[in-house]
Parts: C-alpha cells; sequence; structure tokens
C-alpha cells in the first residue's frame, strides 16, 4: 500500500474517534489596518484600523483543530463570566460542538490575546489574563466532570497555556487516571519542572521548552539529540516529540534512534496556533491506530497548511487529503 493510502486510511478513521481536550481556553482577537504615519505624540505607528476578528485561541483551538479534521471532541476548561468567556461559548455552540463542560468562574477574566497587524506585519500584541488557580467550587466541578469523561474518550490533550487551569495535583490525577483506563495522554507542556507530565504517553516541547527542561542549550542537532533523550529518559513517556518551527519536528522514542521529520510548509505567514493543529492531529491519529511516525508527518502536513494562512487558524479534512495527494 502506497504512503499516501495509509495516510487517508488513517484519516478516515478520524469522524470515529473522541478526544478530551483539557487546558486553557481562550480567545485571539486580531486588528487589522495601515500604518501610514508616525505618532506626534511618540515615535510609534498610527494604525489606522480597518476590520477586527475573533479566533477561538488556547485550547479552544485545539477543539476547533480537531473538529476540522472530522473528530469528536469533549471539552474541559473554564473562563469568565464576561463577554468573551461568552463569545467563546457562543462560537462552541455554533459549531454544534457541546459545551457542558466549560466551567464559567465569576470574576474570572477571560484571557484574550490581541494581535494587532499593519500591513500585514504584526505590531504589537496585548494580553488580558488572569492566571490564578481556579476556586475551589470550580475545581470541583471541573475534576468531578472530567473523570467521569475520561473512559468515554479515545485519548486526552492536556492543552497547558499556564493560565491556573491544569496543576500540579490535577494533572498527576489525570495521567494515572488515564493509564489505569488505557486512553493515551498528550501534552503540550508549560510546567517548568517536566517531572509532573511523567508517564504520559506523548510530550511536545517546542526547542525552547525542551532546552530549558532539559538544562542542554539546543543550538544544533547533537545538542538535540542530547536534550531529547534526556528528557525521553527521565520523563518514561512512549514518545518525545520536539517541534522545531520551519525545521520539522524531531521524534524520540525508546531504543530507537531519533527521527527528523522536514517541514512540508510552502510558504510562512504565521505560526499562530500550529502548536495546536499538531497536537490535535497528532492525538486523532494515534488513536486512529497509527504509529508515533504516521501521526507525526499527518501532523506536520496539517501545521504546513495553517502557518500558510494570517491568524489562528485551523486545516481541514479535506485540505489535508488534497496535500497527502500533492505529495511526490
Amino acid at each position: 500500500m502506497k504512503e499516501q493510502q495509509v495516510l487517508q486510511k488513517i484519516l478516515s478513521k478520524f469522524p470515529k474517534k473522541k478526544i478530551l481536550v483539557v487546558g486553557d481556553f481562550m480567545m485571539d482577537r486580531f486588528i487589522w489596518g495601515k500604518v501610514s504615519r508616525i505618532s506626534p505624540e511618540a515615535p510609534v505607528p498610527v494604525v489606522v484600523v480597518d476590520h477586527e476578528d475573533f479566533r477561538l485561541g488556547g485550547a479552544a483551538n485545539v477543539v476547533n483543530n480537531i473538529h476540522y479534521l472530522g473528530g469528536k471532541v469533549i471539552l474541559c476548561g473554564v473562563v469568565g463570566d464576561d463577554e468573551m468567556g461568552q463569545r467563546i461559548m457562543n462560537e462552541l455552540a455554533e459549531k454544534e460542538i457541546e459545551t457542558e463542560g466549560i466551567f464559567v468562574e465569576a470574576g474570572r477574566q477571560t484571557t484574550v490575546k490581541t494581535r494587532i497587524f499593519a500591513n500585514q506585519q504584526q505590531v504589537v500584541r496585548i494580553d488580558r489574563e488572569k492566571t490564578d488557580h481556579m476556586k475551589g467550587s470550580t475545581s470541583r466541578s471541573v475534576s468531578k466532570y472530567l473523570f467521569k469523561k475520561i473512559e468515554d474518550s479515545d485519548g486526552i490533550i492536556l492543552s497547558d497555556y499556564g493560565k491556573g487551569l491544569l496543576n500540579r495535583k490535577l494533572i498527576r490525577a489525570i495521567i494515572r487516571k488515564a493509564r489505569e483506563s488505557r486512553r493515551l495522554v498528550m501534552v503540550d507542556p508549560k510546567f517548568k519542572d517536566y517531572s509532573v507530565y511523567r508517564g504520559a504517553t506523548v510530550i511536545t516541547p517546542n526547542t525552547k521548552e525542551a532546552s530549558e527542561a532539559s538544562g542542554i542549550p539546543i543550538t544544533d542537532e547533537l545538542s538535540l539529540e542530547r536534550a531529547g533523550g534526556k528528557l525521553l529518559k527521565r520523563l518514561r513517556c512512549n514518545a518525545l516529540v520536539i517541534t522545531r518551527g520551519e525545521e520539522g519536528m524531531a521524534i524520540f522514542e525508546s531504543h530507537q534512534e531519533p527521527h527528523f521529520v522536514g517541514t512540508v510548509a510552502k510558504e510562512v505567514f504565521d505560526v499562530t496556533g500550529a502548536g495546536d493543529t499538531v497536537i490535535g492531529t497528532m492525538a486523532l491519529a494515534l488513536a486512529a491506530g497509527a504509529n508515533i511516525k504516521r501521526a507525526a508527518e499527518l501532523a506536520n502536513y496539517a501545521a504546513g497548511i495553517v502557518v500558510g494562512k494570517m491568524g489562528t487558524a485551523t486545516a481541514t479534512r479535506n485540505e489535508l487529503i488534497r496535500v497527502i495527494n500533492e505529495r511526490p
């Protein structure tokens, strides 16, 4: 069977797979405009706004990617009782994605990342967020819902953006329960102490995160291999996937040589949210029976699609099929 056929067979199983996404739900706001002059008040450009739009971000973008790839998704997260929290709920509902696992906490600021673009280039990013841990009542509601849903899923994604949902105790409990239930757990890490993720199925740090967690400055392929090998041994995960931006990915598995996946992006316009696309695609592929190398290959194709779009973007199942068919 040709490689394209193998990948398409994996893709055909996506609609039957259900992924539980646990993490920090946020809204990405984009303001688009033009610059024609410098402010007389300070040496900064004056951006004349043309239009703005809002897109699901963080864990909500992981959900969005799984949805557009044809998979089923269960959500678990927290938003504030504010306009942006309601907007997230509304957008998910419009896509007919069940929102019962999104808990609204009074007085909490829903995370909003505002990116201002002028002449197609990002000028500045403004973040509004609250990173405190959840209130006790919210935490109990989240835990009760979460542990009821783990066995209903084919796999779990921990989409950690450090905004207060995934604390050490909850992460350890999720991994323990998932292992008992024989469910895969994929982690997009944020904690500097990676021991909290020990025992997860796959962990997907970027180069900077892997360098900090391993204590090895990654400057070339040799230092990358040393850092990846050290983390894999320490974390006892099935695989470690280091995402390398425009250089693709590096996959580390026990008793195997590192495997490198080159980028397939033809043009890179914006890398916002590409990591969300990678982890969502890989989780679906692994749940569909793919090995880690083929899952990473599919995720790489999906990432190549989204970085060719401006703003937080998704790859659809049809787009993924098309790029697979176009491969030499």
